[in-house]
């Protein structure tokens, strides 16, 4: 067995004992969004209820198997992409062990430093599978920069895909694929060819709509896609109207008999802007502690209420006319509080790029704007020396994930660190590269003993 080998079995195997030692410590996680991928719910994406349902089938009903299998893509994720990494920019032992801690990191901060205490890979969470999915996505798309092959192309696209059928969010992932590729095409001049990721893009959506469809078709008998996201995104409409602008629905309408009802009883627990205090943290936080409430308490209460009576009790009728009505209502009543939306929406962005690489946190908040704009300006300096294997691809690829993340992320629901966590690594990662090249660029008297 040569030395290179012997190295990757030897960090295998302590990933594997760390994670192994973790889900132990840690047990089977189930939380209030599991037993809705347990059983199929309509409001999930697909791809990880199916995941624990192949894994149940074969493990007779129980849930260890597929944590197991979990803990092992991850484990595998991380070893790949830090040999990768390492290979691609000539690292020797230490950088690489570096990379592999960034990449446990997220799960010890979501573990030890967030608000629920999660650890990820034994949790039944969709980001369970989202996380090793990302981790090879992201392999593969820098593969895809870096050596121009057509494989690395068709299998950053294959992965993209999947983690959209794994969290909605990660559509962002085919927006990237298909910037990328087209990007790549400018650079070589291919005009001809930009329309391709375009098609592919429409493709992938085309046949995620359908997959969806075709899944709730066979566990529900309805051919229709996952509920509640309007519901969701009118949550923070809601939160940022004034009582006056119940006005944009007619009277005597459902809009309008839902919008008093909505904001009476939203007024009543304090889940609306004007109660959110005078600071950006407290007007932050005020709405990150009301939207489950005024989501779960105000909206899908009294719109069960109504439509379990109106669609004969049928959970799934009741679902569509709920989406339908949520629909309706934004569509009015948004350009009428677009201001006082759009400035909470800053304040989730901000907090959403916080928690992709750091805790929110008064001493931390500003640290981890100075990490951006660090990365940033290394970004700039790396980009004027026109080096195709620069580090500067996997930094790009970082920020713009981030962004993407955190902006749609946003639209419907806080940015909660189990949310943002994927680009936490990759941003490190890149910030190390990164600045070891330009270092090593203007130092090379020191590079001897470099990581």
């Amino acid at each position: 067995m040569t030395a290179d080998r012997k190295r990757v079995l030897v960090l295998s195997l302590a990933l594997l004992a760390f994670f192994g030692g973790m889900s132990a410590a840690s047990g089977i996680g189930i939380y209030g969004d599991s037993q809705q991928y347990i059983t199929m719910h309509v409001h999930r994406e697909p791809l990880y209820p199916l995941f624990l349902a192949l894994f149940r089938k074969i493990a007779g009903g129980g849930l260890a198997l597929a944590v197991a299998a979990q803990n092992l893509l991850t484990a595998a994720g991380i070893i790949a992409l830090a040999e990768y990494l390492r290979r691609r920019f000539r690292l020797r032992l230490p950088g690489e062990l570096l990379l592999i801690a960034l990449q446990l990191a997220p799960h010890i901060v979501t573990k030890y430093a967030s608000h629920y205490g999660i650890f990820m890979e034994s949790a039944i969470m969709s980001e369970a599978l989202c996380i090793p999915l990302f981790q090879l996505f992201t392999l593969f798309m820098l593969r895809m920069v870096y050596e121009r092959k057509k494989c690395d192309v068709v299998c950053s696209f294959a992965l993209a895909f999947l983690l959209s059928l794994t969290r909605t969010q990660m559509v962002t992932t085919l927006l990237l694929w298909a910037l990328a590729v087209g990007f790549l095409l400018l650079l070589r001049r291919r005009y001809r060819r930009l329309l391709l990721p375009a098609l592919a893009l429409a493709a992938a959506f085309g046949a995620r709509t359908l997959v969806t469809h075709t899944y709730n078709y066979v566990i529900t008998g309805y051919f229709i896609g996952n509920t509640y996201g309007p519901v969701n995104i009118l949550t923070n409409v809601m939160y940022a109207a004034d009582e006056a602008d119940g006005a944009v629905f007619a009277e005597g309408s459902t809009e309008r008999t839902f919008f008093e009802q909505f904001y009476r009883e939203a007024d009543a627990i304090g889940a609306n802007y004007k109660y959110g205090g005078s600071t950006f943290a407290e007007k932050t936080a005020h709405l990150e502690e009301y939207h489950d409430r005024l989501k779960f308490d105000v909206l899908d209460a009294d719109m069960s209420a109504y439509f379990f009576t109106v669609g004969g009790g049928d959970y799934y009728k009741k679902d569509l006319m709920a989406d339908d009505l949520a629909r309706r209502m934004t569509a009015r009543l948004l350009p009428v509080c677009l201001g006082q939306w759009t400035a909470d929406y800053l304040r989730l962005c901000v907090y959403g790029l916080i928690r992709s690489i750091a805790v929110v946190h008064p001493l931390v908040n500003w640290a981890a704007f100075a990490l951006y704009a660090a990365a940033i300006a290394l970004l700039c300096a790396a980009v004027r020396r026109r080096r195709q294997d620069s580090a500067a691809w996997v930094m790009a690829f970082a920020l713009l994930f981030i962004a993407a993340n955190v902006g749609a992320t946003s639209v419907t629901i806080m940015c909660l660190s189990r949310y943002m966590i994927y680009g936490f690594s990759i941003f490190y990662m890149a910030l190390f590269l990164l600045g070891r090249e330009i270092l090593w660029d203007k130092a090379p008297a020191r590079t001897e003993g470099r990581a």
